[in-house]
């Protein structure tokens, strides 16, 4: 069932649900064979010898006048022998000795352009049958870890046995009665000084109690409830746990609630230690040529000086921060939708003023430095067709000739005329010049075309006459 679901996208329910329709459970009609005759006695040995092998039946049917084949036999026995039927004892634990550990799919939701996978986390007292439930976007190893530290947080206290069938986050091979669990699951075990331990192999009735409990969570809660955020449906399920769940009546007598069982089993439970386990998840990270990187469908910036950097991402349930070293460098609210930029503001403005201290360095920028109106004169003979890198080359040519507060006076008054181009900003400064009788400098093509574009930054001549001051004085 596990299978067809994931490839055609079902909840696991949904397809036990068709199975068990009349489609796929059509009666059988048997073809008449040669064993029909002897079907009551065939009945009744297997019933007085369920493990009689199928070979010694056909023997004794030829002594009673069979002829067909021992195959058609064997096929025939399969299908009526008795099943092995194992009986059990009732379980019992002692109070705050023994919790179950288990996860539960719960199908998917949609959270803004994201389809996350909805999963709960079910831990309970084997004693009084008091429960913990929290939904998590996934089955990580993380929310696995981050589940027992709120269950025992919400309880005030720790058992001494959680009991795990064969999980990923909890057994990572077994061989056996050889058992390797997970390295972090020991460690939260080490912190709460509590012990795992796994049930044998497709042995469901070893932890019934939270396999009746993850069923009562998806019958009485789960149904028909509508999903809004995270939070507020963990906030629903532990409002419900403890108006419904807690006051049904307990398993192991009538005269008692869950709740009434369970005050009496939490002061006997390990008391918890000074410090929460950590579980929030520690990996290495790099970003590439930008100031963002991606964790979990989504991008978190950083500052523009950590680019290229090996830091360190640490993700809780509710934020995701940035690590460099024991230094905290970024930090942001966690976003379960996906495709979206988490960006902290200082990181941009923090980039922009990079650019903007580059910007000069080169002969394009340096025109939009010193008069910031010629991108306005520009995007203007862009729209009438006029080429931008040659309009560009021009009115840098203007710059060097007149300076920069002429150009600037005289791309405003081409604007003001609706002409904007690089020559008629050239006749007007010329028109000026000329009404105060001044004269443009001349410019020298030089020698090396590849060096046109070379700026040099001039320097104040105060310098060179406090040169050549010191050098004429007189000595002493």
């Amino acid at each position: 069932m596990g299978t067809i679901a994931a490839e055609l996208g079902l909840h696991p329910e949904t397809v036990r649900a068709a199975l068990e329709t009349d489609r796929f459970n059509r009666t059988q009609v048997m073809r008449p064979t040669k064993a029909d005759p002897y079907m009551d006695f065939i009945r009744a040995t297997l019933e007085q010898y369920p493990r009689l092998r199928a070979t010694r039946l056909h023997q004794m049917l030829l002594d009673r006048g069979y002829t067909g084949s021992v195959v058609v036999l064997r096929r025939l026995v399969a299908r009526l022998r008795p099943g092995p039927r194992e009986a059990f004892l009732r379980l019992r634990s002692f109070p705050a000795q023994e919790s179950q550990a288990d996860w539960a799919h719960f199908g998917e939701v949609r959270v803004g352009a994201a389809r996350r996978r909805l999963s709960c986390f079910v831990l309970t007292l084997s004693h009084s049958r008091a429960l913990f439930l929290e939904f998590f976007f996934d089955q990580t190893l993380e929310n696995f870890l981050r589940g027992h530290v709120n269950a025992f947080a919400d309880w005030g206290g720790v058992p001494r046995i959680v009991l795990y069938d064969n999980l990923r986050s909890a057994v990572l091979e077994r061989n056996g009665n050889q058992i390797r669990f997970h390295p972090r699951l020991l460690e939260l075990s080490a912190h709460y000084h509590c012990q795992p331990r796994p049930v044998a192999p497709a042995r469901g009735n070893q932890k019934g109690r939270v396999e009746r409990a993850i069923r009562f969570v998806r019958d009485s809660y789960f149904a028909a409830r509508p999903f809004t955020t995270l939070e507020d449906f963990n906030r629903q399920a532990l409002v419900w746990r403890d108006e419904v769940a807690h006051q049904r009546p307990w398993p192991g007598g009538d005269d008692r609630s869950v709740a009434e069982a369970f005050g009496e089993e939490q002061p006997l439970l390990m008391s918890l230690p000074v410090h929460r386990f950590d579980t929030d998840r520690v990996q290495p990270v790099r970003s590439g040529k930008t100031i963002y990187i991606r964790f979990d469908l989504n991008d978190y910036s950083i500052p523009p000086d950590r680019i290229g950097q090996t830091l360190t991402l640490v993700a809780s349930q509710t934020r995701v921060r940035f690590l460099d070293g024991a230094t905290e460098v970024a930090a942001h609210h966690r976003s379960f939708d996906r495709h979206q930029l988490v960006v902290d503001p200082a990181h941009q403005d923090a980039l922009l003023a990079e650019k903007r201290k580059a910007r000069g360095s080169t002969a394009g920028s340096r025109l939009a430095v010193a008069v910031p109106e010629t991108e306005r004169l520009l995007q203007a003979a862009f729209e009438r067709g006029e080429s931008i890198q040659r309009q560009s080359r021009l009115l840098l040519g203007l710059l060097d000739d007149y300076g920069a507060s002429e150009l600037k006076a005289a791309v405003g008054e081409a604007l003001e005329q609706d002409t904007p181009r690089a020559s008629s900003v050239a006749f007007i400064l010329q028109k000026r010049w000329r009404a105060q009788k001044r004269r443009a400098s001349v410019r020298v093509a030089p020698s090396r075309p590849d060096l046109a574009d070379i700026h040099i930054q001039p320097h104040s001549a105060e310098t060179y006459d406090d040169l050549h001051n010191r050098d004429t004085e007189p000595e002493q």
